[in-house]
C-alpha cells in the first residue's frame, strides 16, 4: 500500500499537524516506509506458530509474575451510595447532558 500527496495531506489534517509543503515529501517517504515494512511483517508465514507472552521468552523462560483473581472486597453499595447526591435503585443519577 501506497500513499499519495492527497492522502498525505488529509491524514495530516485529521492528526492537526501543520505540514509545510516542503515537509510533505519527506513525510510521504516515511510513511510510505512504514506502510512498506507493515505490507512485510503482514505476508511473514506465521502457520505453526506460537505466540510469545513476552519477547523474551523465545530465547529464556519468562515466569509471569500474575496474581490470583480473587475478590478482596465485598460488595459495599450502600457504603458507596452514602455520599451520592442523588441516587434511585442502587445507581447514581447524574444530570442530563446530552439533549
Amino acid at each position: 500500500m501506497s500513499l499519495d500527496s492527497g492522502q498525505i495531506a488529509k491524514i495530516a489534517a485529521l492528526a492537526r499537524l501543520k505540514l509545510q509543503a516542503d515537509q510533505a515529501p519527506a513525510l510521504e517517504q516515511q510513511l510510505n516506509n512504514i506502510m512498506a515494512l507493515a505490507d512485510r511483517l503482514a505476508s511473514a508465514n506465521t502457520d505453526g506458530i506460537e505466540p510469545l507472552s513476552h519477547p523474551l521468552s523465545l530465547i529464556q523462560p519468562i515466569a509471569l509474575r500474575l496474581r490470583e483473581d480473587v475478590v478482596t472486597e465485598g460488595n459495599q453499595r450502600e457504603f458507596n451510595m452514602a455520599n451520592a447526591p442523588a441516587a434511585q435503585d442502587g445507581l447514581f443519577l447524574v444530570p442530563k447532558v446530552i439533549e
